[in-house]
């Protein structure tokens, strides 16, 4: 056979037999083995905001960190939003705060401290993966002085991570968390040592922060104690726009949020705690006001609305600033 038909049949059939030959081998691209956001840029009003991750924080069993839920009530919970039971996991989410006259820090993570595991400390690292380098910032603003939120203040050779920044906390965590005597207490002494090497070789540095009162123009401290005595929450405004960040207000975004009266291991007075969470969480949803958590997934914005006799958590979609 000639012509177009056998031409077009050779083809074919050439076609088919190369693919059946041995072809030359590639290597594989490698596997990479992690995924891991570190910053997240957006807008509250004028001020531009940069959330930065100091890593995730794993607590183990949810029993070991929340109490008053009934016999498997945490897993059901925990299982009902397709989250696993064996371990529950923090994220630690600092909040960088440009406000055109000042670059603000608010809260240090772990620093060299390891007392949740390895995964923690990386916000140095990660401040100069968003841009950013410690000396440039003219404040570091604290919720409260627990060792995820203010251990990385200070370097382990004893200097300040963030030289050019005065030190913004309540007193009354101050006071608390630096008081030698309770070194004596098994259960507080890492916390408390730590505080210590901390917090007393800024104080020539230190601002301490009142209820009610800007700690920086467009920023308010507002009293929300119980998970410590002295824990703040904090209120941003620029123009129109608005953020409440919450601190350990609540630590998981479905447990505390849709059961709001558990109590946390590692808070000083629960029941207070409790009170403060309560009442700051109404305050957003009344305003339908955006919240940021520290300890909520990545990056940890989004907004609460009541849910029965607890919140639902709304996170906000990440998009690209424009």
């Amino acid at each position: 056979m000639t012509g177009p038909v056998a031409t077009r049949r050779s083809l074919l059939l050439g076609a088919a037999a190369a693919t059946l030959l041995p072809r030359p081998s590639h290597a594989a691209a490698p596997l990479l083995n992690a995924s891991a956001p570190a910053w997240y840029r957006f807008k509250i009003g004028e001020f531009e905001a940069t959330i930065v991750s100091d890593g995730p924080l794993a607590l183990g069993k949810p029993e070991g960190a929340f109490a008053g839920a009934g016999p498997g009530e945490l897993d059901k919970l925990l299982m009902d939003n397709f989250l696993p039971t064996d371990n529950v996991v923090l994220e630690q989410n600092a909040l960088v705060l440009n406000t055109g006259r000042q670059l603000v820090l608010f809260d240090t993570g772990m620093g060299a401290y390891k007392m949740f595991g390895p995964t923690t400390g990386r916000l140095l690292a990660n401040l100069k993966l968003a841009g950013f380098e410690p000396g440039q910032f003219d404040a570091v603003v604290l919720t409260h002085a627990h060792s995820d939120h203010c251990f990385g203040l200070v370097g382990e050779g004893g200097q300040p991570n963030f030289p050019n920044a005065r030190v913004h906390v309540a007193k009354a965590d101050f006071d608390f968390w630096t008081d030698e005597a309770k070194l004596g207490n098994a259960t507080m002494r890492d916390f408390v040592a730590g505080a210590r090497q901390q917090l007393l070789p800024l104080r020539d540095r230190m601002t301490f922060v009142e209820d009610g009162k800007e700690v920086v123009p467009g920023v308010t401290a507002m009293h929300t104690p119980g998970h410590t005595v002295g824990h703040m929450a904090y209120a941003i405004s620029s123009g129109s726009k608005s953020l409440l960040l919450t601190g350990d207000l609540a630590h998981h975004q479905v447990l505390i949020l849709q059961k709001p009266r558990l109590e946390f291991a590692y808070d000083s007075d629960p029941k207070q705690a409790v009170a403060s969470r309560i009442r700051a969480f109404d305050m957003a949803v009344t305003n339908r006001m955006p919240v940021l958590s520290y300890h909520f997934p990545f990056p940890g914005l989004g907004h609460v609305s009541k849910a029965g006799d607890g919140f639902q958590w709304h996170p906000t979609p990440m998009q690209t600033l424009l």
